[in-house]
């Protein structure tokens, strides 16, 4: 009888709700290899509430949680750290993301470069994060083209959430970036306010982020307009459902980047700079800034123009095709896998 190999160790760090939905099926795919790998999960702990909806609904169980309040480039970056420091190999999940600014998206952008720095495995979501990570001198065998882990979480949600259509048009809404607090962010509330009173049969559908810097001009300034809903955050089930029903998506979000065109849903992205351009190149995606005028004219422009609606609906997705998780298992076991490849528009 030969000689059965132990299984390889693996640590699965994550800290907020989004990074949550990103590795849970990194987690399950290497759980469905008991035999090749043996999982633990560290949870750091963020935004308690969120973070704990997303893991139940995901099957995630942390075996460590250490209840910090730290971001989560924040979490990954100190856990790659601290692996560095005991020599112990890092495995980046969704590397390679870069805006060339570090100050937008801060601190995540700074963070990114420190952990794919250090890291032994870059697993980038598509071509283009692959292509900054060899012109910062990676070595090519560290890359992997593996598509984004956020897809393959959407479609096992997704499934069975089709649900009754709502009665009129729905516009969805999230707003959070650091670097837009203060006068950008009132600017951009300023323009919801003008949309929404220049659209009133439209329902604008705000799940508000609890951060202060969020909630007082959010509450200030929007409150009270009889068609624009500031939510408590939705659980990330409930998140999807909006998503799919919605006309439209106006966000500064990542993850929404890469999710709403997986439902043919248009995002206009309220940043001057983004970290996923494949959705701007692909059409379905347009950088609108915080700049009241361009967000009110743009999201207009969705609203009356059906052509200019169909021109970014093209339900193209250039993020993932749901099979991240398993090519990372994949590539950690030793497996043959096929690289991720986007579709043709």
């Amino acid at each position: 009888m030969t000689e059965r190999s132990p299984a390889l160790q693996i640590l699965a760090v994550y800290g907020t709700r989004p990074e949550a939905i990103k590795m849970a099926p990194v987690v399950a795919a290497l759980k469905r290899r008991p035999e090749t790998f043996a999982v633990r999960v560290c949870a750091t702990g963020q935004h308690r509430e969120m973070l704990d909806q997303a893991q139940e609904l995901l099957g995630l169980r942390p075996d460590l949680d250490l209840r910090l309040m730290q971001g989560d480039t924040t979490t990954a970056m100190a856990a790659s750290l601290a692996a560095f420091h005991r020599r112990v190999r890092v495995g980046h999940v969704e590397a390679g993301l870069r805006t060339g600014d570090l100050g937008r998206p801060f601190p995540e952008e700074a963070n990114r470069r420190v952990i794919d720095l250090l890291a032994t495995c870059l697993f980038a979501p598509t071509g283009r994060a692959c292509q900054a990570l060899l012109a910062e001198g990676c070595a090519p065998e560290r890359v992997h083209v593996v598509g984004n882990t956020v897809i393959d979480a959407l479609r096992a949600i997704s499934a069975g959430l089709a649900g009754p259509p709502p009665v009129g048009p729905e516009v969805l809404i999230t707003v959070h970036r650091r670097e837009s607090f203060g006068a950008p962010l009132r600017e951009v509330f300023a323009a919801l306010r003008e949309l929404a009173e220049s659209f009133p049969a439209v329902d604008w559908i705000y799940p508000v982020h609890p951060n202060p810097n969020v909630r007082g001009p959010a509450q200030e300034i929007l409150a009270g307009l009889p068609n624009l809903q500031l939510h408590e955050p939705f659980d990330y089930r409930e998140l999807v459902r909006r998503l799919m029903r919605c006309r439209f998506v106006l966000t500064d979000s990542g993850g929404l980047q890469e999710e709403a065109p997986a439902f043919g849903k248009p995002v206009l992205v309220l940043r001057e700079t983004t970290e996923r351009p494949e959705g701007v190149e692909a059409g379905v995606t347009l950088l609108v800034g915080t700049c009241r005028e361009r967000i009110v004219a743009e999201a207009s422009r969705l609203l009356t123009s059906e052509a200019a609606w169909q021109a970014m609906a093209r339900a193209v997705n250039p993020y993932g095709d749901g099979c991240a998780g398993e090519r990372i298992a994949a590539i950690l076991g030793g497996e043959p896998w096929t690289p991720f490849a986007p579709p043709l528009p």
